[in-house]
């Protein structure tokens, strides 16, 4: 894959817009999957996604190839998103602590109610994984990025310091720090890592749509049925797992998520017109979803 990018890196450089083009499809799912599990919100995750894809089609021309392409978009997704201001979900980020206690707040063993005739699986996949990606909130901007590169992404920590830098040893002692935060705090609340543990995603279904957290007509996170009926027996291969593994095994089994319609149209359209566009026009073509 690396190979084949580099390819059309050389290509686009020359002028190539249709290799341009394929560089820009080929990372953009990735970045946007990168962005949604930094900001939690879908909306902010395209607007910021957008963004990085009008710098990394700028950028292109500087890029010397000292480190591998992804690698490379990678670090322009984080000097974006690390300076940009703190988007609706951070700004009502919570602490750990209050997590906890936000955790017993609103159970309920009613049976889910019926929703607009999507299936109780989706919901609570939904609940799921946005009660995951909220944790990663409780971190600050730096350690979650450096848990997103490190333990869900699974880059290694040359690689995760170039990204974000650093040197690789600030970047293990990052990794650290966010990984014991985030699984000290799973371990004690989580049902899905400790078994011990009372599972409250379940519980929290009901209140979630009640109080508009989910929204049945337009879920965030859950994307297929199938998957999340799938669940219970991926999460038995997870707690089979080592402890200080569970939790990025978590993170990891969330589906790959799609941008909206919208913002596709709005990309395929920039690209169609690419070769007709300078640097300025470009910029100006960044609309809000």
């Amino acid at each position: 894959m690396e190979h084949e990018l580099s390819t059309l890196v050389a290509a686009a450089k020359k002028g190539d817009c249709k290799a341009l083009e394929a560089l820009v499809c080929a990372v953009q799912k990735d970045v946007y999957n990168l962005a949604v599990r930094f900001l939690w919100h879908s909306q902010d995750a395209e607007d910021v996604t957008q963004e990085i894809l009008i710098r990394v089609i700028t950028g292109l021309a500087g890029f010397e190839g000292k480190s591998s392409f992804r690698t490379w978009v990678y670090r322009v997704a984080s000097n974006t998103m690390l300076t940009q201001g703190k988007k609706r979900m951070e700004q009502a980020a919570l602490s750990f602590d209050e997590f906890g206690e936000a955790l017993a707040d609103g159970l309920s063993d009613a049976p889910l109610t019926a929703n607009d005739n999507v299936a109780g699986e989706l919901l609570l996949e939904e609940v799921k994984i946005g009660c995951t990606h909220a944790m990663l909130l409780c971190l600050d901007r730096d350690h979650r990025f450096a848990y997103i590169l490190g333990e869900i992404l699974d880059l290694n920590h040359v690689e995760g310091a170039e990204i974000l830098d650093i040197t690789p040893a600030a970047f293990r002692k990052r990794l650290s720090r966010a990984n014991d935060r985030i699984t000290s705090f799973m371990t004690a609340h989580c049902g899905m890592i400790e078994p011990s543990n009372p599972c409250r995603c379940k519980l929290r279904v009901n209140c979630a749509v009640e109080r508009g957290y989910v929204q049945p007509k337009e879920l965030c996170f859950a994307n297929s049925l199938p998957q999340a009926k799938r669940f219970p027996e991926v999460l038995h291969t997870i707690r089979q797992l080592e402890d200080s593994r569970r939790v990025a095994a978590l993170y990891r089994s969330h589906p790959e998520l799609e941008p909206s319609t919208p913002f596709t149209v709005w990309l395929a359209k920039l690209l169609d017109e690419m070769p007709d566009l300078n640097i300025s026009t470009l910029r100006s073509r960044l609309p809000t979803f």
